[in-house]
């Protein structure tokens, strides 16, 4: 007998609970807009990823100008790559959409037949789109002066900054860029391609070592004013360099970028503290305290940079009412389930092709923050930054459902 109550019991709880299941979801179907999002985002706040990781999420109403949910929005927490949000506006704010990265070439001496009495400086602009065929284009413009042999050095400017070749705090095991200002197809060997370059064209250079047989090269600062003469110079836009940096996430193109809005300063040369300046600035006109904040770099790549999911929607608010700002930035995104690093993200669901947005990944850290349409029509920016988590498959798959959610109808 005790058997048959205990199994009618167990029969009756299961349909209560069934029921309220049942009632909540379609109550969540049932709310209306936000109301039905918000409930289900709260229910997110619960799931078992939670239990033993952290998350930092706010979601912002652009449309409305209001908060839409929030969850630890204030814990300060590493972005990883979402770093790359604060560089780019920043940079856009501070440089302008015009702003180009340069390398030059000049000469300084005399010109006599065809040969050139005198040195030949590179001035590095940290360019990360400066490629073999720019350096083809330096040696051309050499060769167009008349110049066949050259009695003097090549000279190194790398000037635009100090000589630390890392950023602070990355990792020593990392496959690490090399920070410089003078760049070949993203690689710390201007010279030596420059000089191998100039050889193959015909033009000899005289300057040769008696000890090692060597070629007399050098670093140092550019003749300024009269004492130079530009021979060439070869200049990429900052939209160009932007998107291959947000949409492929690329950390040298990130610190070529952090260190443009260092020299921008006005000092030379060029120091992360001086770009985590006017980082710190920018933070305080969206009307955030900047004190809490740690900026080591511009990529994202160090340990010792610490945001919050707050700040993030608060520099996405900024840039988006700003139309130039906005403008340039919004195509530099990842769109989800079509390009860069959200191109296998969210396919088949109402989040491909809407939310376009800056992803991050270091080993323990996931995050994403950018834009979407919500089914309302509302425009949306969020920020979702998780913590702790080295399945990284499972941090990722909790942010493409919070994403999912705020698409769908």
């Amino acid at each position: 007998m005790n058997r048959i109550v205990s199994g009618l019991l167990l029969l009756l709880w299961s349909n209560i609970a069934w029921a309220q299941s049942e009632s909540v979801s379609n109550l969540e179907e049932a709310l209306p807009w936000p109301l039905g999002v918000q409930q289900r985002l709260d229910s997110m706040m619960r799931d078992p990823l939670l239990d033993t990781t952290q998350a930092g999420l706010m979601v912002w109403d652009l449309s409305t100008g209001r908060s839409l949910f929030c969850y630890n929005h204030r814990q300060i927490m590493r972005p990883a790559s979402t770093m790359k949000l604060l560089t780019a506006i920043t940079a856009l704010d501070q440089l302008g959409g015009q702003h180009s990265f340069s390398t030059s070439l000049y000469y300084k001496g005399t010109i006599s037949g065809s040969t050139l009495h005198g040195d030949l400086y590179c001035v590095g602009g940290m360019d990360p789109m400066f490629d073999y065929t720019d350096m083809d284009s330096l040696v051309q413009a050499v060769k167009e002066l008349g110049v066949n042999r050259i009695i003097g050095r090549v000279v190194a400017d790398t000037s635009m900054k100090d000589t630390l070749r890392w950023g602070e705090g990355w990792c020593w095991d990392d496959d690490n860029v090399t920070l410089t200002p003078l760049l070949v197809g993203c690689k710390d060997e201007f010279t030596q391609v420059l000089l191998s370059k100039l050889k193959r064209s015909g033009v000899d250079i005289m300057n040769v070592r008696a000890d090692t047989g060597t070629l007399r090269t050098g670093t140092g600062s550019a003749p300024t004013g009269e004492e130079a003469t530009l021979i060439t110079r070869r200049s990429h836009n900052i939209a160009d360099v932007l998107h291959t940096m947000m949409k492929e996430s690329d950390n040298l193109y990130a610190e070529c970028m952090f260190y443009q809005v260092a020299a921008s300063s006005g000092h030379q040369p060029a120091r992360a503290i001086d770009a985590a300046r006017l980082e710190r600035a920018l933070i305080e006109r969206v009307g955030l305290d900047s004190q809490p904040y740690r900026i080591a770099d511009g990529s994202g790549l160090s340990l010792y940079n610490y945001l919050s999911a707050e700040l993030e929607v608060a520099l996405l608010r900024y840039a988006y009412q700003r139309v130039d700002l906005y403008d340039r930035l919004l195509p530099s995104l990842p769109l989800a389930g079509v390009d860069g690093t959200l191109k296998k993200r969210m396919k088949g669901t109402a989040a491909e092709g809407n939310v376009q947005a800056k992803t991050g990944t270091l080993t323990g850290v996931i995050s994403l923050a950018g834009y979407l349409t919500a089914a309302s029509g509302h425009r949306l920016c969020f920020a979702i930054l998780n913590q702790g988590t080295l399945k990284a498959s499972e941090a990722r798959e909790f942010q493409d459902k919070i994403c999912r959610i705020l698409c769908e109808e």
